[in-house]
C-alpha cells in the first residue's frame, strides 16, 4: 500500500508556485501494476519518484511498507570515472550482496546490457542509452516490491526493446511496477490499474483502460 496524506508538491516560477500536486490524499492498494498518465509537464516523473520515496513532498506525507527500485534508466547515481563493471559492483556492495552474488550480477548485467567492451570503460564515455541499458539490467538483478519505470522501454533498437519488455514481464511475476509511459499498448500489456495526473490532482482507476480513456478525454479538452 502507498498512502498519500495532504500531499502538496510545487516548483517556484516567475509567476509563482506551479503545483504538481495540491493537498492530495489517496491510498493506492498493493499488488497492482500502476500506470501513471498525464499530459507533458504535469509532473508524472516527479510523482513516480515521490511514490517511490526518492523525492519528497513540500507538504504532507507519503508512506509505504514496500521497497522500491531506483528509476530504471536513471543514470545520475553512477560514478562517471568508474567503469560500468565497477559501478555494478559498488551498488551490489551497497545492497549487501555476497561476493558470489556480485559475480553473478556482474555477469548478468554485462550480458543483458550488451555493452561488450564498454562494460569495462568509464561511465563518462557512455551515451545516455548505454547508461539506461546498464541501469535497466542492474535493476532487474535486484528484488524489489516495486520497479520504477520512466519510459525506459523505449531505449535501444527494436531488438533490445523487445528483449527489455520480455525481461520486465518475467520480472513482474514476482514484483509490481510503477510505470510512466505514453505508449498505451505498453500500459495495457503491463499495468492493471492506473492513475491520471491533471491540474494538481491524481485520480485512481481500478482498470487501466478507464485510466487511458480519462487521459484521452483530457487531451481532447
Amino acid at each position: 500500500m502507498i498512502e498519500l496524506k495532504n500531499v502538496s508538491k510545487f516548483f517556484r516560477t516567475k509567476k509563482g508556485k506551479k503545483y504538481i500536486l495540491k493537498d492530495m490524499t489517496l491510498t493506492l492498494p498493493s499488488h497492482h501494476n500502476i500506470g501513471i498518465l498525464g499530459r507533458n509537464g504535469t509532473g508524472k516523473s516527479t510523482i513516480m519518484r515521490m511514490l517511490g520515496q526518492i523525492e519528497f513532498p513540500d507538504r504532507g506525507s507519503i508512506t509505504s511498507d514496500k521497497s522500491f527500485s531506483w528509476p530504471l534508466g536513471l543514470s545520475g547515481g553512477f560514478v562517471g570515472n568508474m567503469t560500468g563493471k565497477a559501478n555494478v559492483k559498488f551498488v551490489c556492495r551497497l545492497y549487501g550482496k555476497t561476493e558470489q552474488e556480485i559475480k553473478e550480477t556482474i555477469q548478468f548485467v554485462k550480458e543483458f546490457s550488451e555493452l561488450d567492451d564498454y562494460f569495462d570503460m568509464p561511465i563518462k564515455t557512455y551515451s545516455s542509452g548505454m547508461k539506461s541499458r546498464l541501469s535497466f539490467g542492474l535493476s532487474l538483478s535486484f528484488d524489489f516490491d516495486y520497479l520504477l519505470i520512466d519510459e525506459t522501454l523505449s531505449v535501444g533498437d527494436a531488438k533490445f526493446r523487445k528483449k527489455s519488455k520480455k525481461a520486465l514481464l518475467k520480472k513482474i511475476e514476482t514484483c509490481n511496477v510503477l510505470l510512466v509511459s505514453h505508449d498505451m499498448g505498453t500500459l495495457r500489456d503491463i499495468c492493471d490499474v492506473g492513475i491520471v495526473v491533471h491540474n494538481g490532482k491524481i485520480r485512481y482507476f481500478e482498470d487501466i483502460d478507464k485510466a487511458i480513456n480519462e487521459y484521452v478525454a483530457i487531451n481532447k479538452q
